[in-house]
């Protein structure tokens, strides 16, 4: 087990912990496309599911315990894709071994466990974990990031996000639209912008016939920034044609767009148009493949870049003041700790 940087000639070993829909991609991804790194280990409670990815990947090990895969020979490092509230436990183990992470979203479900993560990580005095807010990764988002940043179009002052998919599954709720949906839209406001959100509310229309009793879908979500800025989201998670993520930004010069999904054009039989992605791994996969390619670069060069465990708990506590003002119909402000001094920005 490698605590220090490999070289640079060096193979990642990676424990996955997880082998649900993201944890298998992930699995197939450090196997086939990333470069410079291996799947060592797979842990799940399922091991009939662990199992079956491990048989295929040589000297892959199988575990049902997490703790188990970190400890298993030739892992370097952890990607954690279990579901939400099992993270605080994967990550802590993982920072007491001081193996690097990459963890999907949510860093956990809550503000106050993800303090305690932080609290973990700066006892550390260095930065191990990277959270998977994937839309970083992205090529439009990149151009739009670099082009916000270079001040060509003045201060922004409104960011417009629609976020649609074609159905969900039957567990989701109210409050998931929230958590695991419009959170892309937080991290993304935050990096894009360059501030931090200071309020939250939610507004509730009549919800689509289509979507399933109980749950409230559209949803139309505004944040406002500790600089002015306002963003609002409208999330239709039941649309039913195919998945969609859009911004624009509207700036004091001018205005930048992306997510038109304007590749391929056709004409046939008196109509024109191209193909919607069917759902968010279509939509992502290259931004997924940048994302873990990056990781794994900087995690064999002793680095840890892209979205922090601070960005994490960030996350979620917008997402606490989120699901208050969708309970209550109420703008909610949002309380967070100061950030410490491990997350500073880059140059601050």
């Amino acid at each position: 087990m490698t605590n220090a940087s490999l070289p640079p000639t060096g193979t990642l070993g990676v424990a996955v912990i997880g082998a649900g829909m993201m944890g298998a991609d992930h699995v197939r991804r450090l196997d086939q496309v990333t470069s410079g790194a291996r799947v060592a280990a797979v842990a799940d409670i399922d091991d009939a599911r662990a199992g079956g990815l491990a048989a295929g990947i040589d000297g892959c090990t199988a575990h049902t315990d997490p703790v188990a895969a970190m400890d298993a020979p030739g892992v370097d490092a952890v990607l954690i894709a279990s579901p939400g509230p099992a993270h605080e436990a994967a990550l802590l183990a993982a920072l007491e071994r001081d193996l690097p992470v990459l963890c999907e979203k949510p860093l956990t479900p809550d503000a106050a466990s993800a303090q305690r993560v932080l609290e973990a990580e700066q006892k550390l005095g260095r930065r191990r974990i990277q959270v998977g807010f994937m839309r970083r990764f992205d090529a439009e988002y990149q151009q739009l990031h670099a082009l916000l940043a270079a001040g060509t179009l003045g201060r922004p002052l409104l960011l417009h996000c629609r976020h649609r998919n074609a159905s969900l599954h039957p567990y989701f709720t109210s409050e998931m639209l929230i958590n695991d949906a419009v959170v892309h839209e937080m991290d993304a406001t935050r990096w894009l912008l360059g501030q931090e959100i200071t309020a939250v509310t939610v507004i509730l229309p009549a919800p689509s016939s289509h979507a399933p009793a109980g749950l409230s879908d559209p949803q139309f979500v505004v944040l406002e920034t500790e600089r002015g800025a306002v963003v609002n989201v409208e999330i239709f998670a039941t649309c039913g044609f195919g998945y969609q993520v859009q911004a624009e930004a509207v700036c004091e010069r001018g205005t930048a767009r992306i997510g038109e999904a304007h590749g391929l054009m056709t004409n046939v039989e008196g109509r024109w148009g191209g193909e919607i992605a069917p759902d968010f791994i279509g939509r992502f996969a290259d931004a997924y493949d940048r994302e873990v390619q990056a990781w794994a670069d900087a995690t064999r060069r002793g680095a840890v870049t892209g979205p922090s465990a601070w960005d994490g708990y960030a996350a979620a506590a917008v997402c606490e003041a989120g699901v208050a003002a969708q309970r209550t119909g109420e703008r909610r402000a949002v309380t967070m700790i100061d950030r410490p001094a491990l997350y500073a920005p880059e140059g601050g």
